[in-house]
Parts: C-alpha cells; sequence; structure tokens
C-alpha cells in the first residue's frame, strides 16, 4: 500500500516543479525528501520522476498518482476544516439525556443561553426516569445527561463522571389560604393529621413523603396520587391535603398555593442535580465542554438564595 505523506510529497514536488521546494513546503530537509521519494518509487514499483537539470518532471505513473494526491489531499484540508469547525463550536450534535422536572426549569434557560452563543451545535435532548439515563449514558446514546440522587441513593456509577450543579430542597405546598402561610417554617412533625397529595406510580417524591413522614414518627394519610405536578398543586389548591415537592419542581407555581421551606433543624430531604457523562481519560468534545459551562452558571441562579425567597411567594404577606 501506498504512504500518504510520501503521495503529498509527490504532488507537491510535481506542483513546484523541485524536490527541494517541496521539502521546504512541507518542512522537510532535501535529504529527507529525497529519501522518503526513492521509498515511494520501490512501492510504486517503478520510476515516478524523471531528474533534469534543472528540476524535475513526472513520468505517466507519477502524473497519474499526483492527481490522487491532488485529491488525497482536498479531503484531508476538508477534514482538518470539519475538526476545526467543532473546536470552534460551529457544528455537530450534542446529545443530552434530561428528567421532567430540569427539563421544565433549569434546563430551557441553558438551552437559550447555549444556541444563542453556538448556533450551529444541533441538540436533542432525551428524557428518562434516572435508570434510562444512565443506560442512554453507559451506551453512548447521550453525550451528557441531568440526573439527581438522595442522600439514601447516592449515584456510585465508576463508568460516570458526575459533577454537583445545585442542591434542591424539599419544599411544603399548601394553599394559598391555610392557616399554615403565616407560618415563617413548617416541621414535618406538626402535620400528622394533614391529608396527603402523593406522586403515583412509585415516583420517587412518593418515597420522599413516605420516608420523611416515618422519621418524624407517623403514616401520611393519602387524599389523592398525582401524576405531575401541576396536577398535585391543582388538588391542593382545592383544599384536598398538603403536598411535598422539590423546588425546582415548582418553578410554574399557581397563584393559589403557597410554598412553606422547612425548620433549619429537622430539614426535609434536599436532592442533588447532578450532570453526568461517560468517565473517560480524554477530556470531552468542546459542545459538551461548553454546555457543561452554561449549566454551571444557569445552576447557580437556580441554587440563589434570591430565587428561593421568590419562589417561596410572599408567605408571609399571604
Amino acid at each position: 500500500m501506498l504512504n500518504v505523506r510520501r503521495l503529498l510529497l509527490l504532488t507537491e514536488a510535481i506542483e513546484r516543479g523541485s524536490l527541494t521546494a517541496a521539502a521546504e513546503a512541507l518542512g522537510m530537509t532535501t535529504s529527507a525528501a529525497s529519501q522518503q521519494m526513492s521509498l515511494l518509487e520501490r512501492e510504486a514499483g517503478q520510476p515516478l520522476l524523471e531528474r533534469l537539470p534543472r528540476g524535475i518532471r513526472p513520468t505517466p505513473a507519477g502524473a497519474a498518482l499526483a492527481g490522487r494526491g491532488q485529491a488525497i489531499r482536498r479531503e484531508l484540508r476538508a477534514a482538518q476544516a470539519d475538526l476545526d469547525s467543532f473546536t470552534a463550536l460551529d457544528q455537530g450534535t450534542l446529545r443530552l439525556g434530561s428528567f421532567p422536572t430540569a427539563s421544565a426549569s433549569l434546563l430551557p434557560l441553558a438551552l437559550t443561553r447555549f444556541r444563542r452563543r453556538h448556533a450551529g451545535i444541533r441538540i436533542e435532548v432525551r428524557a428518562g426516569v434516572l435508570a434510562e439515563l444512565r443506560e442512554m449514558l453507559h451506551t453512548g446514546e447521550a453525550d451528557q445527561g441531568l440526573l439527581w440522587d438522595y442522600e439514601w441513593n447516592r449515584l456510585d456509577d465508576p463508568a460516570l463522571a458526575l459533577t454537583h450543579l445545585l442542591d434542591d430542597p424539599t419544599v411544603l405546598v399548601v394553599p394559598a389560604d391555610s392557616p399554615l402561610r403565616t407560618h415563617p417554617s413548617v416541621r414535618l412533625g406538626d402535620l400528622a393529621d394533614q391529608e396527603w397529595i402523593i406522586r403515583a406510580d412509585n415516583h420517587p417524591v412518593a418515597d420522599v413523603l413516605r420516608r420523611s413522614c416515618r422519621q418524624a414518627g407517623f403514616e401520611p394519610r393519602i387524599a389523592y396520587s398525582s401524576h405531575d405536578y401541576q396536577e398535585a398543586q391543582a388538588m391542593v389548591a382545592a383544599g384536598l391535603g398538603i403536598a411535598l415537592a422539590p423546588r425546582l419542581a415548582l418553578t410554574s407555581r399557581r397563584s393559589d398555593v403557597r410554598l412553606l421551606p422547612f425548620a433549619s433543624d429537622v430539614p426535609a430531604p434536599t436532592r442533588r442535580i447532578l450532570l453526568a457523562r461517560a468517565a473517560a481519560p480524554a477530556p470531552p468534545p468542546p459542545p459538551a465542554q461548553a454546555m457543561a459551562q452554561v449549566l454551571r452558571t444557569v445552576a447557580q441562579r437556580f441554587a440563589a438564595p434570591g430565587l428561593h425567597r421568590a419562589q417561596l411567594g410572599a408567605v408571609r404577606r399571604s
């Protein structure tokens, strides 16, 4: 098989009319270029250049190979341009995995900022539960994924590299006219006589409610099982019961409910929001690095105490 670098040397030599000029263009010494050309002719099994008193002239075989060399050089330059464009974030595809709460809160702002800066990058987002998102990362279906965990189910996966984006505390959702609304904070142990709205289908937040109530010494009385947070808020607003929810799940808060923090001495569980990618020695590609930076910045905004207070929404004035 012909050596591509030697073929490109032949192409340069024929175009420039001299092996010395080709060597200079390719950063080689003339003696090294001469040696490489001899090896190429040996690979080809015939002469490729005629040495003249001044310069060189291709043989028919040399001219044919030089034509191929020009095509190869064009493809190599195009390949380098592709790589340069990826580095410059001008094109390519970034595949993200996410879960519904993140997709409804921090991810839209992150996508807006990323696309404003890197409009040439195509973004694909796939939603899933935790196990599905981890599988996407393991199989390469997703370049990055937004994941979560609680203290009792910490993600311990050596195949994944994790970045902690923010802590997402659990809050209490009550009707706007609830007597609890005047409390600056609540203790879960004081809510044993309440009816509860719970998430259906073994949702993780249902587990949070049961664990928290049992730790506080009572079993929650379930009045309704909801399939999403908007439905849960509606049932709370109707007075059917109260609910627990992660703060990020309530960025679109109804005006007829209030969010209350839990007392700091016995806080409700807090989940970690994580950015994950497959663990590898090499750094992630530039689009993934850029998205990670955007997500870190957006997460700081959602973690800010000012946003927390705004989401809780004028509790004391209600």
